[in-house]
């Protein structure tokens, strides 16, 4: 598909040099790629930027930290969001940001579909699926992931006024966006097994730590409703 508006690729990125040749090969063409260094002590920074990727970096330790610091480095009008880790193609996202482009949707998230063994580990698909009830519950949207594959304009991410910095902020940015009423759009996308071990959920303790900082998130009183710059109502 065709994108005529400016992208942005936001990757946050903590020790990814094995995967970043494989991710950024599938940037679509004319998009920036973002890779948000959150630390790295393998190069990973040196290999995105020889690939020529810009590099940001954020010293504060935190998916969140690294996602919101790749969202205001950007000055595109859709930004994208997605793990360096290969477990997911970026390529996916042309879909994604055609849909925001053309005003079908102001937010669209990617479901995650395991393809191959290891894919996704039992407990880390356990607390997603957890989450995903407390998440339809709490917004009413029918969604069944909390997947990282993203896509959204940025001048209306930027007014959801996001304050996680850790593993909740892919769930408060889904909160924010039905307390304003944006319209959500789930798509399915393969998920394969990702190069290196999960800093988050490789783990129970990771996996559930994230669990506990998305709790939080969803214990938040709703904020007032605000009409997506792209959206008509």
């Amino acid at each position: 598909m065709t994108v005529t508006v400016s992208v942005d690729v936001v990757l946050p990125c903590l020790n990814e040099a094995e995967a970043l040749p494989w991710v950024l090969a599938r940037i679509p063409s004319g998009w920036r790629a973002l890779v948000v260094d959150n630390g790295s002590t393998d190069g990973s920074a040196a290999i995105a930027r020889g690939l020529g990727a810009t590099v940001v970096r954020e010293s504060r330790r935190g998916f969140g930290a690294a996602c919101h610091a790749g969202l205001l480095a950007s000055d595109a009008e859709l930004v994208c969001f997605c793990d360096c880790d290969a477990s997911l193609d970026p390529g996916l996202l042309t879909g994604f940001a055609a849909a925001v482009a053309a005003g079908e949707a102001d937010l669209v998230l990617g479901r995650r579909r395991p393809r191959g063994r290891g894919a996704w580990p039992a407990h880390a698909r356990a607390g997603n699926l957890a989450l995903a009830r407390m998440l339809r519950r709490r917004t009413g949207l029918p969604l069944r992931d909390l997947g990282p594959l993203r896509a959204a304009r940025r001048a209306d991410l930027l007014a959801l006024g996001l304050s996680d910095r850790r593993s909740g902020y892919p769930l408060e940015m889904v909160v924010r966006a039905a307390d304003a009423g944006w319209r959500v759009r789930e798509v399915d996308v393969p998920y394969l097994p990702r190069a290196g071990k999960s800093k988050v959920t490789g783990t129970w303790r990771g996996t559930w730590q994230a669990v506990r900082d998305m709790r939080r998130v969803l214990a938040e009183p709703a904020a007032a409703p605000r009409t997506p710059a792209g959206g008509d109502r």
